[in-house]
């Protein structure tokens, strides 16, 4: 059995979740032994200045034996950070001025805005 059969034959299920430059993978799997498992990947795509990009991947296993603690504190953070910070999402209500705060979207200096303000801790 070639190696494209082997991955044909544990590939069991899949969904795709796209997040902006970030795309997550839930993929069933299935061991030699006939077992499923899951695997959660996270591809996020990087562009170059000459225009050319590539990918970086994460990747979890994740074992049944190992789903009933995920799940509950995976729920567990998200609860925590609802409560905490609401379910707006923070960098998005930001990105409208993106443009203003002297930041290019790569997250360097833009040549053209580099100044400074003064904060004080009552202002953030």
């Amino acid at each position: 059995m070639s190696d494209k059969d082997l991955m044909d034959q544990e590939e069991i299920h899949s969904k795709v979740l796209r997040a902006g430059r970030r795309t997550y993978f839930f993929d069933v799997r299935s061991t030699k032994a006939g077992d499923y498992y899951l695997t959660i990947t996270e591809s996020k795509k990087f562009t170059h200045e000459d225009g050319s990009y590539h990918y970086k991947k994460h990747k979890i296993y994740l074992y049944k034996e190992d789903f009933e603690s995920f799940r509950e504190i995976l729920g567990e953070m998200m609860d925590y950070i609802f409560e905490e910070k609401g379910e707006e999402v923070i960098s998005e209500k930001h990105q409208k001025d993106f443009k203003t705060t002297g930041f290019s979207p790569n997250g360097s200096l833009d040549s053209s805005e580099k100044r400074f303000t003064d904060l004080d801790f009552e202002d953030i």
